[in-house]
């Protein structure tokens, strides 16, 4: 079978001006202290494929202007909505008090394996993705609703931040696609 790719040109996406006139998809991120730059650059892209409404770089993460988030983001920096926060904590309390549910992505003694994770109809909700060597905070773990864990089955105990953030997005998009929400 030979298949065509097609040309950029041909996907129509949408201009990053018209990323905010889309329909809140009831998600949002929290970077809780990524180190890398190139991390917080790929989270960007990958919220703009997945339809996030704002990723929350917290504590020690970059901010875009930066040739480095740049590089990873091609220009997603521009469309997603992003906001700077120093206290991961009391944003968590602000995000409770309107509504959000906060997961953090975790292995915790109680997390919920994310292929059982069946997201609420109408429920927005806050995703915590920690630092690339510790992970979540505890004390951020301790103010989230739960955890959520990715399951793995080889040698290692962790996946990259980015890419954890691409698996979990997905299985949100596809639970809520294959659900007609």
């Amino acid at each position: 079978m030979k298949d065509r790719k097609l040309l950029n040109i041909e996907l129509g996406r949408i201009a990053a001006e018209q990323y905010k006139d889309l329909p809140d998809s009831g998600i949002v991120l929290i970077l809780d202290n990524i180190r890398s730059s190139h991390n917080i650059g790929s989270a960007f892209r990958t919220s703009d494929a997945f339809k996030v409404d704002r990723i929350f770089l917290c504590g020690i993460c970059a901010t875009p202007p930066s040739a480095e988030i740049h590089k990873s983001a091609l220009g997603a920096e521009d469309s997603v909505p992003w906001e700077y926060v120093s206290d991961t904590p009391g944003l968590i309390g602000r995000l409770k008090a309107s509504g959000y549910i906060v997961v953090s992505v975790e292995q915790t003694e109680n997390a919920v394996q994310l292929q059982e994770f069946r997201p609420s109809p109408g429920t927005r909700y806050a995703l915590v993705f920690g630092n690339e060597v510790d992970g979540v905070q505890q004390s951020v773990v301790d103010e989230s609703d739960f955890a959520l864990e990715i399951p793995q089955f080889g040698t290692k105990h962790s996946l990259n931040v980015s890419v954890s953030i691409g698996v979990v997005l997905w299985h949100l998009v596809s639970v809520k696609t294959a659900c007609g929400r």
